[in-house]
């Protein structure tokens, strides 16, 4: 995390400002607490990545491994002590993704040069220069790195730290990476002029992810999704499709631009191993705030 990034973070808690401790330091930090003025809620930094979690162990609940791995990893003893305290308090043990996101971080990052992420960087480049951005499921980054290219901030939020190891990895200065969730993100009422979300709607809540990105967006909103929702137990409870998303966007007030009020399908393919292979069909939408 850059230090320049503490004056745009807020409590998760309680919206009240952060204060950072800093442990170890390069160019940016690399391990640190945060720490809320107002709630004294603690924040870790390990491997220059934020957590800031409102319910430290319900996020571990499912990811054990995880909590094992930054025990390993956390040089601080009070960042340790933080770790282990919510590794105590899980009430309830789930399925266990720490292995799953490792995966998905490795097969993001070998998915390049897709016809999407072509598209998506072709209207990114036409857009006017913003001054801030944020992007929501940022994955690996590489969304992030074109965005910082046009653009002069870019904050990224993801809930998989393996993921976010990889964009750390493109050390890019203009942006900085936050592990969170997007239904509680750590910027308080910041506005950004531009907000992206590509391929979310299944994992996060359409409708509150929504409502999120209309109350924090001044100007643009890069929306896209292969509305792939059979997820079983894990599935969103409101589910959106082509047609219902762009009937929720004009209600919200926005306009979609650059003929994106028609549904497309984007050819998106995810290469999983030498012998598998996923093939999706992604809707993308450009759309403009009308009115605030």
């Amino acid at each position: 995390m850059y230090e320049s990034s503490l004056v745009y973070l807020r409590c998760v808690k309680c919206g009240h400002k952060l204060e950072l401790e800093i442990f170890e330091k390069n160019n940016e930090v690399v391990e640190g607490i945060l720490s809320c003025v107002h709630c004294t809620a603690n924040y870790p930094i390990i491997s220059s990545i934020p957590f800031l979690l409102e319910d430290f162990s319900s996020y571990f609940s499912i990811r054990a491994k995880l909590g094992g791995y930054l025990l390993l990893h956390a040089k601080n003893l009070k960042i340790k002590s933080l770790i282990k305290k919510s590794l105590h308090e899980i009430k309830y043990v789930g399925e266990d993704t720490t292995n799953l996101e490792k995966n998905w971080a490795v097969i993001y990052k070998k998915s390049k040069h897709t016809s999407f992420e072509t598209k998506v960087k072709n209207i990114i480049k036409t857009l006017p220069k913003c001054v801030s951005v944020i992007e929501h499921g940022c994955s690996v980054g590489a969304i992030s790195a074109v965005l910082a290219k046009y653009h002069s901030q870019v904050f990224g939020i993801d809930k998989s730290f393996f993921a976010l190891l990889e964009a750390k990895k493109r050390k890019i200065k203009n942006s900085d990476f936050f592990l969170a969730d997007s239904l509680s993100h750590p910027f308080g009422n910041k506005k950004f002029e531009l907000s992206v979300a590509l391929n979310v709607l299944e994992l996060i809540e359409p409708l509150k992810l929504l409502k999120i990105i209309r109350n924090q967006t001044r100007r643009f909103v890069i929306l896209s999704d292969p509305y792939d929702y059979e997820r079983g137990k894990n599935s969103v409870k409101v589910k959106l499709d082509a047609k219902s998303l762009r009937l929720q966007l004009n209600k919200m007030g926005f306009k979609l631009l650059r003929h994106t009020s028609k549904p497309s399908f984007i050819p998106w393919k995810l290469i999983v191993n030498h012998r598998l292979e996923l093939n999706y069909k992604v809707d993308l939408i450009l759309a403009v705030i009308l009115s605030k």
